[in-house]
């Protein structure tokens, strides 16, 4: 007899995702106030939610003995994108959909593949299905679409691409990803994560909903988390044929999205000003924090979303310091890389608060 439960072996494999560190944790740790603290660790949107958003999750708060019901999100979704209900998807967060495609596509005998430098959690999901996960060589932190291409095999079922690139900010052009889409087989399916989108310039940004008539194996993820402020509510959906949201929802929890993420959600989906507004204000912090790392010499990856990844020599030793200041900053060892630090834009008073603790640090 087994002296314990014996796990599923692709779980021994992973060591679990690691978020940024929570504002409480580091108050105890440096016996510091809370409001001491600013967290630019995990992409947030520094603002939080629209006062829209907060009225309908009121509102939403008086029903909350009733099960949610998705059907109006779903059908706000489809008409905000021209397209049929049947072709959305909701999940618990975008992180959500993504575990639904890893365990609807992926098995043992497949293969998942990414690009270098790739949101982590693609790798993760991957394993945890049980498939082999390949990794492309990236071309300066970005994806290389040829070098993935060129790692497509037999066994080849899943290709993630985050597009802007989450940890790197980097960015491949829709003419691009449009000709890479024309060149993977049909049986494979390729998961365009467009968790910031919302961040790109007018001049970047494309309808991409208008490829899934073309592309019947392309899934479109999206969240609330960033640009609108739910990240604590968790709500994230998908776009795709009606074949493959038919298939994800056979897998997917029932009642998967609570009814305070639903209806703030829906309430975000129509607050159009406020989401402007968070484009604007990121595009400031982000020209804010840019000007800052270049008078200090810092170099950093030019980002299309809303943080931006530094490069400095001692990252452990930097990220103790912001620490101890009550600045929390993400490290991406995990990633591969040791020299890098990704900061998240805040407002305007934390990104001065950040790039003055750096210039400390570059004094000492």
């Amino acid at each position: 007899m087994m002296d314990s439960p014996q796990p599923n072996p692709s779980i021994l494999k992973l060591d679990p995702y690691k978020p940024g560190m929570p504002i409480s944790q580091l108050a105890r740790l440096y016996k510091l106030h809370p409001e001491q603290i600013i967290k630019l660790a995990s992409n947030e949107n520094p603002n939080g939610p629209s006062e829209k958003v907060l009225e309908a999750i009121e509102q939403a708060a008086q029903d909350i003995n009733r099960y949610p019901d998705g059907t109006e999100l779903r059908h706000t979704l489809a008409t905000k994108h021209n397209l049929d209900e049947k072709n959305i998807l909701l999940g618990n967060g975008s992180n959500d959909i993504l575990d639904l495609i890893a365990r609807v596509f992926l098995n043992q005998d497949s293969e998942a593949l990414c690009s270098e430098y790739s949101f982590i959690i693609f790798r993760l999901i991957s394993h945890l299905a049980g498939a082999t996960n390949v990794v492309a060589p990236a071309n300066k932190y970005g994806h290389d679409l040829r070098s993935i291409l060129g790692a497509i095999t037999k066994r080849t079922r899943v290709i993630w691409l985050a597009n802007p690139n989450n940890p790197t900010g980097t960015f491949v052009e829709y003419k691009d990803v449009y000709r890479f889409l024309k060149e993977i087989p049909n049986d494979i399916v390729v998961v365009l994560d467009e968790a910031y989108y919302e961040y790109l310039s007018p001049e970047h940004r494309i309808d991409s909903t208008e490829w899934l008539s073309e592309f019947r194996n392309l899934i479109l993820v999206r969240t609330f988390s960033k640009i609108h402020g739910l990240a604590g509510l968790r709500v994230g959906y998908g776009m795709a044929s009606t074949t493959i949201v038919e298939l994800l929802n056979r897998a997917r929890q029932a009642f998967n999205v609570n009814s305070l993420g639903l209806e703030g959600a829906l309430a975000a989906v129509g607050d159009k000003g406020y989401t402007e507004q968070g484009y604007q204000d990121n595009l400031k912090g982000v020209a804010q924090l840019q000007q800052g790392f270049e008078r200090l010499k810092i170099l950093y990856i030019p980002s299309f979303g809303n943080f931006i990844t530094i490069i400095v020599n001692d990252a452990p030793k930097l990220f103790d310091q912001l620490l101890a200041k009550g600045i929390i900053v993400r490290p991406l060892q995990e990633y591969g890389l040791h020299k890098h630090l990704r900061v998240s834009v805040g407002t305007d008073g934390q990104n001065k608060q950040i790039l003055k603790a750096l210039e400390d640090f570059l004094n000492v």
